[in-house]
């Protein structure tokens, strides 16, 4: 079979995996511009107001949480799948 012994994967299970983290490669990249536009638009909401939307940096943090959960995939560091494919990360970094 084309199971290997270490790891428990097949081949089938490998080219799976390649093609998510293709996947979730592009979307950790549309996250970082999603995130950039975050902070400037937080920048402009401290600006104006003198203290920083709490809602906006409940939804970095857990944006951030979300990147690093992909990182962790994409790196083999977790076999654990990001949003879509589980619940997005909550601000507290608690899932």
């Amino acid at each position: 079979m084309n199971e290997d012994p270490v790891t428990g994967l097949t081949k089938r299970n490998i080219w799976l995996r390649g093609l998510l983290m293709i996947v979730m490669g592009l979307t950790y990249q549309l996250a970082g511009t999603v995130l950039f536009f975050t902070a400037i638009i937080q920048f402009f909401f401290a600006l104006v107001s003198d203290t920083p939307n709490a809602r906006l940096a409940a939804f970095g943090r857990s944006l951030g949480y979300f990147q690093s959960q992909i990182a962790n995939f994409v790196s083999f560091s977790s076999e654990d799948l990001p949003f879509p494919f589980a619940d997005w990360p909550s601000a507290s970094g608690v899932q």
